[in-house]
């Protein structure tokens, strides 16, 4: 059983929401809380405790199957009403007590801590204190403290559910508790320490908010990947280039619609991720891809990143001929690419130069281009 006190204001880290309703990472901080605990298989209900009038906002995030109770004015009285809620529900053999504002649970600290709980009633995560400790008046350094007994507490702490329940039976609000451990040894119950985490840290500040954005976030490699490709000029064919249709004599020949440049671009991206190339994708000798629109290579390359959690960060293309001229048709060649990527417009540049009439490109019997795609992937993918 885990029972989470999440009836706070909040009112240190500022702002209008209670910070265990703020998001992190896309999600809110309870939820966070909420899901390292039921990840646990020890852990077969929650309840959480809130404030007053919060209990339909906390119900849309947690879902129904996690009983909510209404909290106090205090921390003590609001783990007093779920451990009432919890013992009126058929009681428990172990309780789980965690504050909603440490959403990073490591479940190697619940293991640490239910196995502590076969030689006591109480058990408690902490960590060593390593900076120097001083007394001090005003502004004035005054005596160092031994830090040699001293550790951070943390939570979840874990008890044997009829002991925590009687001890804050027998507290009755003799003075503010600020964690369960100090109820527990009031009514004569060693607590064990047991190894805590860094990641246990609570919110309390803005600074750690974004801390814990910056944890959650990401590691990113980047990958560069180069393509080229070619296409001959023939009688009698459209000219399509980076999408878009341009007027000219002749067209290019190919088995889709042959834009080198939108076919540059889709091998500079799977060569990025290390994924084969447009021919191993879309065989030639596949007669579904004659003559079909080279935006749906171009759309299945984009996916393909997409399903890596990917990012393309710009592609850099060159169109290399003789004629037409490119200049007119750049931007609109820009915009219809940046269009099927869906990235802003200024992650993709097109230029365009010539051979000085040297080679195929010079004698005008075809036209190339070549890009390179710079994608952005999560480390581990």
């Amino acid at each position: 059983m885990a029972l989470i006190v999440a009836a706070g204001q909040g009112s240190r880290v500022g702002g209008h929401v209670p910070k265990q309703y703020r998001t992190i990472a896309g999600k809110p901080v309870l939820v966070h809380a909420h899901d390292a605990l039921a990840s646990h298989n020890s852990v077969n209900a929650i309840f959480v405790v809130v404030a007053k009038g919060q209990k339909d906002a906390a119900q849309a995030m947690l879902g129904a199957d996690v009983q909510l109770v209404t909290g106090a004015d205090s921390r003590q009285g609001s783990v007093y009403a779920g451990l009432e809620a919890i013992a009126a529900a058929g009681g428990a053999d172990i309780v789980l007590v965690h504050d909603a504002a440490r959403p990073f649970l490591p479940l190697s600290v619940i293991d640490r801590l239910l196995d502590a709980l076969t030689e006591k009633h109480g058990a408690i995560p902490v960590l060593p204190v390593s900076d120097t400790l001083v007394r001090g008046a005003s502004d004035i350094m005054a005596d160092t403290v031994d830090r040699a007994q001293l550790h951070r507490v943390q939570t979840p702490q874990a008890f044997r559910f009829g002991a925590i329940l009687d001890a804050h039976r027998a507290w009755n609000g003799a003075r503010e508790a600020t964690d369960d451990a100090q109820i527990l040894r009031a009514h004569g119950h060693d607590v064990m320490l047991v190894q805590g985490d860094e990641r246990l840290g609570k919110l309390t500040y803005e600074q750690d908010f974004a801390r814990a954005e910056a944890m959650l976030a990401p590691a990113w490699i980047t990958r560069v990947g180069m393509g080229y490709d070619v296409h001959r000029l023939a009688e009698g064919e459209p000219l399509w280039l980076g999408g878009v249709l341009v007027p000219h004599d002749r067209g290019l020949a190919g088995h889709s619609d042959a834009d080198v440049a939108l076919h540059a671009i889709v091998d500079a991206l799977l060569g990025a991720l290390g994924d084969g190339d447009i021919g191993s994708h879309f065989p030639p000798s596949d007669p579904q891809w004659r003559g079909v629109s080279s935006d749906r290579f171009l759309a299945h390359a984009r996916d393909r990143v997409a399903a890596r959690r990917g990012r393309i960060d710009h592609v850099d293309l060159t169109i290399i001929c003789e004629a037409p001229k490119i200049g007119p048709h750049r931007d609109a060649m820009r915009r219809r690419i940046a269009d099927i990527l869906a990235v802003p417009l200024d992650r993709v540049s097109v230029k365009a130069t010539t051979t000085e009439r040297l080679g195929f490109a010079g004698r005008r019997e075809g036209i190339a281009a070549q890009a390179v795609a710079t994608l952005s992937l999560p480390a581990l993918s």
